[in-house]
């Protein structure tokens, strides 16, 4: 009998994959100190980000049941 494939958590717990297959992922940097940053900064690190498409296959293949 062929083993199951396992999902690798820690890629699971830091992407999501949308419903047309990209992979996004937070924008790193966002946990403290950002008081500092401009108002420019602070607003783009709000949303998230499209993850390139050289590491797109690699995620995916980490994720099986997504």
């Amino acid at each position: 009998m062929k083993s199951k494939m396992k999902t690798c958590k820690a890629v699971a717990k830091r992407v999501r994959i949308t419903k047309n297959g990209k992979v996004l992922k937070r924008k790193a940097g966002q946990d403290h100190f950002n008081s500092r940053e401009s108002g420019n900064t602070k607003r783009n690190k709000r949303r998230d980000l499209e993850v390139s498409a050289s590491y797109t296959r690699n995620i995916k293949d980490l994720l099986p049941h997504n």
